[in-house]
């Protein structure tokens, strides 16, 4: 079924319940729902039964604790990256998910997914991926427990992420290329449902980002809010007060929800989502969901996407695999409605000098997808924050996988190439 037609079936708000100001089950305002066809109805009622089982369970939290604790290596520090503080001309404490097991914060959702899978009774998991954290946090959450696994990824996000590819091979996961479409991740999407609807009954489809249908945007908030419940008790602990703002980059959402999740009631804080611009707003290559898109369905919920006149989804472009994506997450979409969350963006050329910066000052190899933050706060920070600002940015990656793109797409490689007495040609 296309992504944006009319439901089968749909979990829906009465008319006086739209108000933005209104969160419940399966809805943020008048974003979220059930968009599926009927054949997935009965998979997301007892996926929606066993979260609310777990969530009664105080054994589920301990086992849960206990692999974010002894397995995931959690938590993570809040590190003030003082040279960067300088560069950006604000505090800058970096919130370190690349030092998390895995080497991001994707392993927070898949260990809490997977004990669920487990719970169901079902042997099997499918994910997608586009920048492969997600892919290989599931692969390895299936090797530890024991679960077959599938990963679909786009062919496109295949080259450019094969690091990744070999790290979900070498953890006993199948990765299917996917060739239709843009050939990213929400052509990945695509498939994954597809292979869910046919196997409904024994694989459980883990959700890496905070969309889709109900109830996955609320158990992908809940289980990566750990970033948040953490970094509010050390702001506490090692700076006092509170921050002046909290960013994270956004593509579907999940680093960013949970990064923003414990901070959202607290007065004064403002709530910074960085969308990739791709070659920039309004050049037809762009990420830049909020700033550029509209309501529409897309992947199970109601949402803001990139559409065209037609309301057909428009292809999505990011120098990040992560980021590369059409769509956003309901409750962004609430939080940017009501004013609580401030969305921005940052171009590929922003996102590439944030990257090398963050290597440069700070002897962190970031993913392209928190490089997006790091430079939109380098060009603009100072001067929307304030000089000195206190800030809370999520490192939500390490950048190993990024590194081939990165010298491919900037021409970073002519030194190193000389060192090795090659001739690259680049310039000509």
């Amino acid at each position: 079924m296309s992504m944006t037609e009319t439901p089968a079936s749909s979990v829906a708000p009465s008319v006086d319940e739209r108000a933005d100001d209104v969160v419940r089950d399966g809805y943020f305002g008048r974003f979220g729902g059930q968009y599926v066809p009927e054949s997935l109805s009965g998979a997301l009622a007892q996926l929606v039964d066993a979260w609310a089982d777990a969530q009664a369970d105080p054994a589920f939290e301990a086992e849960l604790d206990d692999l974010r604790r002894n397995y995931g290596g959690r938590p993570t520090p809040l590190y003030r990256a003082s040279r960067l503080s300088e560069e950006a001309g604000v505090e800058v404490w970096l919130k370190r998910e690349d030092l998390a097991h895995t080497g991001s914060h994707k392993l927070n959702n898949v260990v809490g997914q997977a004990l669920l899978t487990r719970r169901m009774g079902k042997p099997r998991v499918i994910a997608e991926t586009g920048a492969g954290q997600h892919g290989v946090a599931t692969a390895t959450a299936a090797a530890l427990f024991g679960l077959d696994c599938t990963v679909y990824m786009g062919a496109e996000d295949v080259r450019r992420q094969r690091l990744n590819v070999v790290r979900m091979q070498l953890l006993g996961t199948e990765v299917v290329p996917v060739d239709s479409g843009t050939r990213t991740l929400k052509d990945a999407i695509n498939e994954a449902m597809r292979d869910w609807v046919s196997n409904v009954d024994d694989t459980h489809y883990l959700i890496g980002s905070a969309m889709g249908p109900h109830p996955f945007p609320t158990i992908v908030r809940e289980l990566q809010k750990i970033i948040s419940v953490e970094s509010t008790q050390q702001f506490t602990d090692q700076v006092g007060g509170r921050p002046d703002a909290v960013i994270a980059c956004v593509g579907g959402g999940s680093n960013a929800i949970g990064s923003f999740a414990e901070w959202i009631g607290i007065d004064g804080v403002k709530l910074i989502g960085v969308e990739a611009a791709g070659e920039g707003v309004g050049s037809g290559r762009s990420a830049a969901t909020i700033s550029e898109g509209r309501e529409a369905v897309l992947h199970g919920s109601r949402s803001i996407v990139l559409v065209n006149d037609d309301g057909q989804v428009k292809p999505a472009h990011s120098v990040s695999a992560g980021l590369d994506y059409p769509g956003v997450g309901p409750e962004h979409a609430w939080l940017a409605s009501t004013g609580r969350g401030i969305y921005v963006s940052a171009t590929d050329a922003d996102a590439l000098h944030g990257f090398r910066r963050t290597c440069e000052l700070e002897g962190i190899i970031p993913a392209l997808e928190p490089a997006h933050a790091v430079g939109w706060l380098l060009r603009h920070g100072c001067d929307e924050l304030g000089e000195g600002a206190k800030i809370v940015l999520t490192m939500s990656g390490r950048g190993d996988k990024d590194v081939d793109e990165v010298v491919e797409v900037a021409g970073w490689d002519v030194g190193v190439a000389k060192a090795f007495g090659e001739d690259t040609g680049a310039g000509s």
